[in-house]
């Protein structure tokens, strides 16, 4: 391929070609109009009603049409075409010549909604062909640009077939793009490299310390080996406290300041973006295994309260997932909703699938919930007010998590406690001072630009959203909250509790090597306070659960003087295994009190006292995970959805009464 100048590429060596700089789709909207009318597929009714939509929501008329049931897709688009005076072909029953595919970059053609269709040869020469759902002529240029063709044509077709063609002509190149990219471009914040060698050795040095230092003298040896676990045991509970103290300063101050408004009557109306002016937001559900759960997706989703004209939802499916993805297309999905088959390849993880779909997002916000989630209605609305007040460096804002099945058994009830208390009281401690984040597996809602810019998910990394909270700011972004709740499913399952509780342990693990790794890159951002809170928060929540049984072991020696054959340990020792055992469980337990308080689920107080009992599994699943990072550290876990016992009426209910 010879260009007559030299195209730009992207930093996977493909063809990048310059954007267009505008569109004439606004020019033809009348027309448009005009010619479904003509054909009697609209009505003057539906004029009156579409041009008051249109107003509303402004952006294309087009969505307007297809969002609100006015017409198909195939009429929508075959009467542009002949506005527009082009012909109109189904890519489909048509395809495209694959091969043209193979140097362009296919976000390029996904954003600007071309692909190259066909290269006839003519009298006066070779003319290339570019399939377009896209009507600015400036198209030509830049095909011309990328394929050095001087004679360039176009066809129109639909959004819907230009997809289906690059997922099926370059589906190899974005599967390949979701999973490596992070891993080529920028090694040293990806989990698919292990230790660097500094790591390495301190692992050797203290795998060969304590061992010496045992067999020259195995008193002193456990003397030190404890005292160690036990202050970074402390120091890490007492982080925990530091935050959530912190964190329920603010909720004080925001529960005053909504009381003082309701009290002095100041008619204050809180401010929101007209939806004229509402960006496009891209909503990602990646589901796998999760053919039940697909009406409850379409119910949640649909109760969102934004523009649907503005709106882009994909569900992201395996490629192997046959039976979810024949649920879906039995489903009557709306037009804003797009199902995605993710192509097949490894490692086949959450973060992949959601990499492949913010390759196809035209939102300029995304947000990722799970297939169960139900986000307030207004979330969407509120996100995008919060991010009108904050400055372009907030990257992404963290929803708050809670469960909707609180009451269904002691598990439901421990993880409801332990829920409330990390993202309604430490995660906003952290946010409030300036804190390495790590993010929810769900509802992080993000300025896509800033996303793709950071490399995307880390497909290597089982939680790729702890992961993209400390990359965000070490690379300089900040990461907060917002005052809206998305209600998820607690696992009311052991087994599947303690395989989805692993998966998050070994990926704070993971998170913590590969930030540690590169400490100074975080260290440049966020100072030693990051690399204080990295080491004994996003480490010291999986070291914890580890030291715990040791802490317990060696507590009750010291509370009840069980006796511990050839072993005897100096009284400081004894002492202060038995604060951490006290203390440490005594923090815990006063904490998950407290954080029942903003929700006012008096109920689980009692529950509170059994958190050393909640705290051994989270201790079996540590283990667990920690085997698992030696020995097949990309793993996923699948936890399974739609366990709950409640029926959609009784969901109903309980939301009310905790929102």
């Amino acid at each position: 391929m010879t260009a007559s100048k030299r195209p730009t590429r992207n930093r996977h060596g493909k063809i990048r070609p310059q954007a267009v700089a505008g569109s004439i789709t606004k020019q033809t909207e009348e027309p448009l109009l005009n010619s479904l009318l003509e054909d009697r597929i609209l009505t003057h009714e539906d004029l009156d009603q579409i041009r008051e939509l249109h107003r509303i929501e402004n952006g294309w008329v087009g969505r307007v049409l297809l969002n609100h049931g006015f017409c198909s897709r195939l009429e929508l688009y075959k009467h542009w075409a002949s506005c527009l005076r082009r012909p109109f072909v189904d890519l489909i029953a048509n395809p495209p010549d694959y091969s043209l595919f193979r140097d362009l970059d296919p976000s390029v053609m996904l954003d600007e909604r071309w692909v190259p269709w066909r290269i006839s040869d003519g009298k006066y020469g070779r003319t290339l062909i570019v399939a377009s759902a896209n009507p600015d002529i400036r198209l030509l240029d830049i095909a011309k640009e990328a394929f050095g063709i001087g004679s360039v044509a176009y066809i129109f077709t639909t959004d819907w077939d230009i997809l289906q063609a690059v997922s099926t002509g370059a589906g190899k190149t974005v599967a390949h793009i979701a999973g490596e990219d992070l891993a080529e471009n920028q090694p040293h914040l990806s989990a698919s490299r292990g230790p660097s060698w500094h790591q390495w050795l301190v692992l050797a040095s203290i795998g060969a310390g304590m061992p010496a230092l045992m067999y020259w003298n195995r008193f002193v040896g456990l003397d030190v080996l404890l005292t160690i676990l036990n202050v970074y045991f402390d120091a890490s509970i007492a982080t925990k406290l530091v935050f959530s103290l912190v964190g329920a300063r603010e909720v004080r101050k925001e529960e005053e300041k909504r009381l003082r408004k309701l009290i002095e009557g100041d008619g204050t109306v809180r401010r929101r973006v007209a939806d004229s002016h509402l960006p496009m937001y891209t909503v990602l559900v990646p589901c796998y295994r999760e053919a039940n759960v697909i009406p409850i997706i379409l119910r949640n989703i649909e109760k969102l309260d934004y523009p649907r004209s503005k709106i882009q939802v994909l569900l992201l499916l395996e490629e192997d997932d046959v039976e979810t993805i024949e649920a879906a297309k039995a489903t009557e999905v709306p037009d804003y909703m797009r199902i995605v088959v993710v192509p097949d390849g490894k490692p086949r993880t959450k973060a992949r699938a959601c990499n492949v779909g913010l390759s196809l997002a035209r939102g300029e916000l995304l947000v990722i919930y799970d297939a169960e989630d139900r986000p307030e209605p207004a979330q969407l609305r509120d996100v995008v007010d919060r991010f009108d007040e904050l400055g372009p460096e907030f990257v992404c804002l963290q929803a708050r998590l809670n469960y909707f099945n609180t009451n269904q058994n002691f598990l439901t009830r421990m993880f409801t406690l332990e829920y409330s208390l990390w993202f309604d009281y430490l995660l906003l401690g952290v946010d409030k001072l300036g804190l390495p984040m790590p993010l929810g597996g769900t509802s992080n809602h993000f300025r896509t630009q800033a996303l793709r810019e950071l490399g995307g998910w880390d497909p290597y990394n089982v939680t790729e959203d702890a992961d993209l909270g400390i990359r965000s700011m070490a690379l300089g972004y900040k990461v907060g909250t917002i005052e809206s709740t998305t209600w998820e499913e607690a696992c009311p399952e052991v087994k599947a509790w303690i395989r989805q509780r692993t998966r998050w342990i070994k990926g704070y693990m993971t998170t913590t090597v590969v930030h540690t790794r590169s400490f100074r890159q975080l260290k440049k951002t966020t100072g030693w306070r990051g690399i204080t809170s990295l080491i004994l928060f996003i480490g010291g929540t999986p070291a914890t659960f580890l030291i715990n049984p040791i802490v317990l072991a060696w507590g009750l020696y010291g509370v009840f003087g069980l006796p511990l054959p050839n072993f005897h340990l100096v009284g400081p020792i004894t002492a202060l295994n038995t604060f951490s055992l006290i203390c440490g469980n005594s923090v815990m337990i006063a904490l998950s009190i407290m954080s029942v308080r903003r929700r006012r689920q008096w109920s689980l107080v009692g529950y509170a006292f059994l958190n050393p009992v909640y705290w051994l599994l989270h201790s079996t699943a540590a283990w667990r995970a920690l085997t698992q990072l030696i020995r097949k550290p990309s793993e996923w876990e699948k936890t399974p959805h739609g366990l709950s016992d409640l029926d959609e009426k009784k969901e109903q209910d309980i939301l009310r009464q905790q929102i």
